[in-house]
């Protein structure tokens, strides 16, 4: 089988070792890692199996339709599943053996419509994001229906949670106010006799900055796959699992003057060479980097020239002896001079996450690490 023309390469044992870290980040408490988005652009069912193995006890995903993908991928493991809108098929939920979240008393009422049996369900609190959860009056009518449902023998309650803001600035007054609403929230069920099960607030950044918001389980992202949830956050050693690469389609010399790419944005100003690489837009490569960008090549940086195209962009290599196959990094660990996807998603205006999770088209995935 020949080569791929573009892929995105995920080291899962990197990732493994980066869920380690992370467990001694936060050692009295259990693990979620969250596979939401297709893992992060990292590939959902492959991923989540490496999770397991690295003892992860959670998965957390957003959509019903990624925590079924987990069940026909053969996860059995606990699993929570937190945004739905009206409509979502509760009752595969249930029969899969999915944790949902409730995020209104309304919910919670669709959520045990679809059970015949008594049901585990998460609560979640909005507690200062202004998103997803219930808050204020919200809140109340959910503890309120959850006592009601509780008493009916229809619910247990598995879980409390809710997400913060902040906290990757470890200074913004809005951590500790999220978390007075949180422990609010948590005593608010325990006066009408409902007990919380497992408390949930922190992050990837709250996981490695704030001890105190750990509780009984940490939910574990991006900071899993090597990349930052802030500049403010110290990564301890996480190295990014995935390098997006491809192989040079054409190679050429041209003199000083030369205009690159649609408009022109990038002249030459000596003789150098430009490597045509495999990857634009058309595979999420962000366009809003043009001319700011590096890539790795033969174990330098090197620039982006001119504007990324929808199938391809060019990177000028001055006088590195280039050929057609030889393979251009766009970003990855660092191993081979590459840029992170950090980097990149600076150099575009925007932030990693972006960066990793946009990738599709005709990028391939494949795995180091599988076991």
């Amino acid at each position: 089988m020949s080569a791929p023309q573009a892929e995105a390469v995920v080291d899962l044992d990197v990732y493994r070792a980066n869920l380690a870290i992370l467990r001694e980040a936060a050692p009295t408490a259990r693990q979620m890692a969250v596979v939401k988005a297709d893992a992060y652009g990292h590939g959902l069912v492959p991923v989540a199996r490496a999770a397991r193995e690295a003892g992860a006890e959670w998965l957390g995903v957003a959509t019903l339709d990624e925590a079924l993908a987990l069940r026909a991928g053969g996860d059995t493991g606990p699993v929570l599943c937190w945004l739905n809108a009206p409509g979502a098929d509760y009752r595969a939920a249930h029969a899969a053996g999915v944790e949902l979240t409730a995020s209104s008393a309304e919910q919670l009422d669709e959520i045990l419509a679809a059970a015949d049996l008594r049901v585990r369900v998460q609560l979640k609190v909005d507690t200062g994001l202004s998103r997803n959860g219930a808050r204020g009056p919200q809140w109340d009518a959910l503890v309120d229906a959850a006592a009601r449902e509780q008493a009916s023998g229809r619910l247990e309650v598995g879980g409390t949670w809710s997400h913060l803001a902040c906290a990757d600035e470890p200074d913004h007054p809005a951590n500790d106010a999220q978390q007075r609403v949180f422990e609010a929230a948590i005593a608010q069920l325990r006066a009408v006799g409902v007990e919380p099960g497992l408390r949930h607030l922190a992050n990837s950044a709250a996981t490695l900055l704030r001890p105190q918001a750990h509780y009984d389980l940490v939910r574990v992202g991006i900071a899993s796959y090597g990349l930052t949830p802030g500049p403010a956050v110290d990564l301890r050693g996480l190295r990014p699992a995935m390098t997006l690469q491809a192989r040079a389609a054409a190679v050429k010399r041209v003199p000083a003057g030369s205009g690159v790419s649609y408009g022109h944005t990038y002249v030459t100003e000596r003789e150098t060479t430009l490597v045509d690489v495999p990857l634009g837009y058309g595979e999420g490569v962000l366009r809003t980097a043009s001319g700011r960008a590096e890539a790795g090549f033969a174990g330098r940086r090197v620039p982006v020239a001119g504007r990324i195209c929808m199938d391809q962009l060019v990177v000028d290599v001055g006088d590195l002896p280039a050929e057609r196959g030889d393979v251009v990094r766009l970003f990855g660990p660092g191993d081979h001079g590459e840029p992170t996807a950090d980097e990149w998603g600076s150099a575009a205006g925007t932030i990693g996450y972006e960066v990793v999770t946009r990738l599709g088209g005709r990028v391939v995935r494949t795995y180091r690490g599988e076991r």
